[in-house]
């Protein structure tokens, strides 16, 4: 008997190494392979059986067997819980904007299941689906954030009775989101901001986030505004805009996590994987409070077009006085890997508050530079230091990762028979 438990033992402290060393998406299988759906324009969901509009004020269950049609805006309020089944799928209304708001409070309980996720998607049949069909959907809760009071209300024209998030409890819990689908989400409820896939405001880290795919969205996929934030296992797919969006001093760790981009589906004013900000309005905002801080570990970021064209630029843009880690992660395909805020010198403040570690850097061109090119000196030595174990290197797609084929069935994973599965 204690030999097996020593063998136990044994498999998992190496199954723990292992796994450290691993660089991107980890997994001992494709944990992509069932409930993702890279083709959602191809799917026939039933008609809508069932109207969800209006105000949700009481404890409220959808069912798998119903097919709903999310009219307007639909606010769960009065510390309401609003449990959806698995499988259940939603049909955001493209002329009203369909949107879900899960108020300060109140929770959302959408747990899928692999085999049977939850679908938040377009109204529009087949032909007709393409980003910005409906809303999206909003979480408010109450962890800190650093606008001035604590507290901040969302751009989105919401009602403002109720469109407030941020507090004191970073242990707030707005609900589970596990196993979705959030497809061809980002239409405008004003003339000047698009709706995220995932807006998640002042969300507290007992919230469950996991599991979810976020795709063609018109905006941003996932977009965190302060808050104590916990994601893991995300796919962001064919974003017009970014796919991780930080801002108002968000405390997060994203890890395990997949962006891909498509060089034709990207915003004009260019789309980057990572948009990293401590203040979206530096006069509205509380500076002796927290900074953003993320720590983003086995991070996948692939730019779909090899060859650099499009309208895909670097895969993060990091602002001044934002704390970001990346540790374990494969960046391959852009235009550079990383820019800085023009604010942002070459001087050990600033960049201290920027750690990399153990990454691959593919076939990008360009590394770690400045908007301000007077830095790039000063920043490109800082990042030369062998410490950060930075691997550049220049390989297909095909080779780096098992199965990259976004027709198919893809697996991100690195390739097995790379050595950069081990880290060496």
């Amino acid at each position: 008997m204690k030999k097996n438990l020593h063998l136990v033992i044994i498999c998992l402290i190496s199954s723990i190494i292992i796994n450290a060393q691993q660089k991107g998406i980890i997994g001992a299988s494709n944990w992509m392979n069932k409930w993702t759906n890279f083709k959602p324009a191809s799917i026939e969901y039933n008609e809508a059986t069932n109207i969800l509009a209006g105000t949700i004020d009481k404890d409220t269950k959808l069912y798998k067997r119903n097919t709903y049609q999310l009219v307007g805006l639909v606010y769960v309020t009065n510390n309401a819980v609003l449990t959806i089944e698995p499988g259940t799928v939603i049909r955001g209304d493209d002329k009203t904007c369909g949107t879900l708001v899960i108020t300060n409070g109140s929770k959302i309980i959408a747990e899928g299941l692999e085999t049977d996720p939850i679908i938040f998607t377009s109204n529009k049949n087949v032909a007709e689906r393409k980003p910005g069909d409906w809303g999206g959907i909003i979480l408010l809760g109450k962890a800190p954030i650093n606008k001035i009071g604590g507290v901040s209300f969302l751009d989105f024209n919401l009602d403002p009775g109720v469109n407030h998030y941020g507090g004191q409890d970073a242990e707030d819990n707005s609900g589970i989101l596990k196993y979705i689908r959030i497809e061809y989400s980002g239409r405008k409820l004003n003339a000047l901001k698009e709706i995220n896939g995932l807006s998640l405001a002042g969300i507290g880290n007992k919230t469950k986030l996991e599991y979810i795919q976020i795709s063609y969205s018109n905006d941003d996929s996932f977009e965190a505004y302060g808050g104590d934030v916990i994601m893991n296992n995300l796919v962001s797919y064919r974003a017009t805009d970014d796919d991780f969006d930080f801002t108002q001093g968000v405390q997060c760790a994203i890890n395990n996590s997949i962006a891909i981009r498509h060089p034709y589906s990207s915003d004009i004013s260019g789309s980057r994987c990572f948009e990293i900000d401590s203040y979206d309005k530096i006069e509205n905002s509380d500076t002796s409070k927290k900074l953003t801080k993320i720590t983003a570990s086995n991070i996948t970021l692939i730019n779909l077009e090899e060859s650099n064209q499009g309208l895909v630029r670097e895969a993060a843009h990091i602002g001044e006085n934002s704390y970001f880690t990346l540790n374990n992660s494969v960046i391959t395909g852009f235009t550079p890997f990383i820019i800085l805020q023009g604010k942002i010198g070459d001087g050990i403040v600033n960049l201290e508050k920027i750690n990399l570690n153990g990454l691959v850097i593919n076939s990008c061109q360009g590394t770690i530079i400045s908007e301000n090119s007077s830095f790039d000196l000063g920043i490109k030595n800082w990042y030369q230091n062998p410490a950060y174990n930075l691997d550049y290197t220049n390989k297909k797609n095909t080779e780096l990762f098992t199965a990259p084929n976004i027709k198919g069935n893809p697996d991100f994973r690195i390739n097995v028979n790379n050595t950069l599965v081990s880290g060496n």
